[in-house]
């Protein structure tokens, strides 16, 4: 069996790379693993910026596998506690004082939007993404933190929009609605992603983390 999530380090930057393509469903493993990694680059000075992506070309994430649910519970006592990790990973994303940096490509739905509405910047695809939060066609809703954070991003009209339409949007027109902040040609994505991530990483650290902790509530 394959490792859910991969984890390199370069320099200063870890590069966390979701690893189930095509499809790079998030795993009850692939959480735990991403909690485990959150935690240890919280703790480690060495490592100044995080890019978080996805195995393939074809997806970023479809999210949650949904599937897997009742084995969540099973393991960890309730349904709220499983959604609780995951609110919890993505808080500390936000907030541990080092920037993160994401790619958005294909499908990044649900959770595949939710795990990047924590990180601080996001790259996306110019063309082939689909970007959205629809639980609602599923008779759900954003359980993660998602529906506050992309209004915090994005202004009530344009999150009202997204998620009461379920509503899939391009990488540009992320951008014009400023949900991303860059967009790349595929090709190049991953490449300027860490470009990214690695200019950050060269940034002194401490300022970094103060501007952080005065911007992200």
């Amino acid at each position: 069996m394959s490792e859910p999530l991969l984890i390199e380090t370069v320099g200063a930057v870890t590069r966390l790379t979701i690893n189930d393509a095509p499809f790079n469903r998030m795993s009850l493993d692939f959480m735990d693993e991403l909690d485990k990694q959150v935690a240890e680059i919280s703790n480690n000075p060495a490592i100044r910026a995080v890019l978080l992506t996805s195995a393939g070309s074809e997806n970023f994430s479809v999210g949650m596998n949904l599937k897997q649910l009742p084995e969540g519970i099973e393991r960890m006592g309730s349904a709220e506690a499983v959604f609780s990790q995951r609110l919890r990973v993505i808080r500390s994303i936000e907030t541990m004082g080092k920037p993160w940096v994401t790619t958005l490509f294909g499908y990044c739905l649900g959770g595949g939007l939710e795990i990047p509405l924590g990180c601080h910047f996001r790259l996306a695809a110019e063309e082939g993404a689909q970007i959205g939060l629809p639980e609602l066609d599923l008779g759900g809703v954003p359980a993660w933190g998602g529906s506050a954070r992309l209004t915090k991003c994005v202004g009530e009209h344009h999150a009202l929009d997204m998620i009461l339409r379920a509503k899939k949007i391009s990488g540009p027109e992320a951008y014009r609605i400023g949900l991303v902040h860059e967009v790349w040609p595929i090709e190049e994505l991953k490449d300027k992603a860490f470009e990214l991530a690695k200019n950050l990483s060269e940034m002194p650290a401490q300022a970094v983390k103060s501007m952080l902790n005065v911007i992200v509530d």
